[in-house]
């Protein structure tokens, strides 16, 4: 038991219909986690999660939907392999509140409606503007941040959001403005300049009227019960306290989620990192950003198998 390992959670954009139905189908816990998620915040998780619906894209509901199967997974994991101490947590946009849970600092059911509720603020503060989201590919940070700067000194609403690979970073702002600049990145060496299917625009200062009320809701609920070091989108650096935890999670809705960063800064401190829950976005991007660092993921029955196999000897 002498691994150290990196337990991660992916963020929006992860989701699918049918994610963790395995684990419902297969576990008395995950039932019942599904019907106290369900009590709390008054959504049917089964519908909304298993049935073909519209609502599983709208961001209130997407986050804790996606917490709620990765905290799922974790669970399964945890009680596989009761022995194993976690090194660290690290999560990419929404899956650092996944972390926290995680790491003890806030029940999952409070987690559950904290993200539903950080949903509907984010929701709430671009609802009255054309938001966006953007995805740059092909194109280096620095010219990327170079157009950005360029943009907001024309009076532009741009931001860089989300660096997730060499090569990839996701820009965040007013819908028009991320248009109007289609073509400086194409023109700058961007293979795609892609507008995502958001109306909401993450990390960058259109959501500053949503940071208040987040930290009212994290004073609240957080607890000091951090049972490992969380990596910080923010700073890239390690923080295992409430007072950091709510400074750092308030400003993460206006700052970039440094996620390749953060997996450079913990490559080579760990022999291997898991992801919980659906999908194999982060492996993906693991793979890319540092080719050394193992990988695995939990998603169903199977996956939570393999790895408690290999990990768990």
């Amino acid at each position: 038991m002498s691994k150290k390992i990196a337990m991660i959670f992916a963020g929006q954009g992860s989701q699918a219909i049918g994610m963790g139905k395995d684990f419902y189908e297969n576990y008395d816990i995950a039932k019942e986690m599904f019907a106290k998620a369900s009590e709390r915040i008054g959504v049917d998780f089964k519908s909304l999660i298993f049935e073909e619906n519209e609502k599983i894209n709208e961001t209130e509901y997407t986050q804790p939907a996606i917490l709620l199967v990765q905290m799922i997974a974790y669970r399964l994991f945890q009680e596989s392999c009761p022995d194993l101490k976690p090194a660290l947590f690290l999560g990419h946009s929404l899956g650092e509140f996944s972390a926290l849970c995680a790491s003890g600092a806030i029940d999952y059911v409070d987690a559950v409606e904290l993200v539903h509720k950080r949903g509907a603020l984010m929701k709430k503060a671009c609802e009255s503007i054309e938001a966006g989201m953007m995805a740059i590919v092909g194109l280096d940070d620095t010219s990327v941040e170079e157009i950005c700067n360029a943009a907001q000194a024309d009076g532009k609403k741009v931001w860089p959001a989300n660096y997730n690979q060499d090569g990839q970073l996701v820009v965040a702002g007013m819908k028009t403005d991320l248009q109007a600049l289609e073509q400086t990145f194409k023109d700058a060496g961007a293979k795609r300049a892609l507008l995502l299917n958001m109306s909401v625009a993450s990390h960058c200062a259109l959501l500053k009227s949503a940071q208040e009320p987040l930290e009212a809701l994290m004073q609240k609920m957080l607890k000091e019960n951090f049972v490992a070091p969380i990596i910080s989108n923010v700073t890239t650096k390690a923080y295992r306290t409430k007072v950091e935890a709510v400074k750092l999670l308030k400003e993460q809705l206006v700052a970039p989620v440094k996620y390749k960063q953060s997996i450079l800064e913990i490559a080579s401190d760990v022999d291997m990192a898991i992801e919980f829950g659906n999908g194999v976005v982060l492996k993906g991007l693991n793979r890319r950003i540092a080719k050394e660092l193992t990988t695995l993921n939990i998603s169903d029955r199977e996956t939570l198998a393999t790895v408690v196999e290999e990990v768990c000897k």
